[in-house]
């Protein structure tokens, strides 16, 4: 009997790891994304209670050591500051960024942003060749290179219309990526690390991601 609620319990305990660190970054990530795009910004408040959600979590489940796993991947997500200097990149989702990684961890979160920035390309793509304006976008940024170059200032490297095709909200490709990394081990590697599932990928399972 022992034995039984051994494992009832145990399992109880996968199940709300698995609903925290799993499916509350979705609920972060989506809410964050509906935010942005009704009012252009995610709110602070938000960020603020998600990482606090986080923490609390994080230090329940891990004891000790989840205050380090909380920093760690809170800050990662921080070297972004250069694109934000380039205005590549919004301060929001920089925020968002790290409010995932204290709850998702350093490992899992450099992955989210790989993910992020290569699905945000490719909607980038998708939308220039759809509007005809591809051409144009590249002349833009070979202008914009030469006057960095020539007066080197750092200007705002997004234009202030964000109803131009290639201002799409950002939290869209973030929103994907966290889907990816909620829908289990075989969709993110499939997108993070192609030659776990070549040849061999029948014979050995991927590596282990810790939650």
């Amino acid at each position: 009997m022992n034995s039984i609620e051994t494992v009832a319990k145990n399992i109880r305990l996968e199940v709300m790891q698995y609903a925290f660190f799993h499916l509350f970054p979705v609920t972060v990530a989506g809410t964050a994304m509906i935010m942005d795009i009704r009012t252009a910004k995610v709110d602070n408040g938000w960020i603020i209670f998600s990482m606090s959600v986080g923490l609390f979590v994080c230090i329940w489940q891990k004891n000790i050591t989840g205050i380090g796993f909380f920093i760690m991947g809170s800050v990662m997500p921080l070297f972004l500051m250069i694109l934000f200097a380039f205005g590549m990149i919004g301060a929001g989702d920089i925020k968002l960024f790290c409010a995932l990684g204290g709850i998702m961890g350093c490992e899992s979160i450099i992955k989210c942003i790989f993910i992020s920035f290569l699905t945000g390309a490719g909607i980038s793509a998708a939308l220039l060749i759809f509007n005809h304006n591809f051409c144009e976008r590249i002349l833009y940024f070979i202008e914009y290179v030469k006057c960095t170059v020539s007066t080197g200032k750092i200007s705002s490297y997004r234009r202030k219309n964000i109803a131009a095709p290639e201002n799409f909200h950002f939290t869209i490709p973030v929103f994907i990526s966290v889907l990816l990394y909620a829908g289990g081990r075989r969709c993110w590697w499939a997108m993070c690390w192609p030659p776990a599932f070549g040849r061999h990928a029948s014979r050995k399972s991927p590596p282990r991601i810790p939650c």
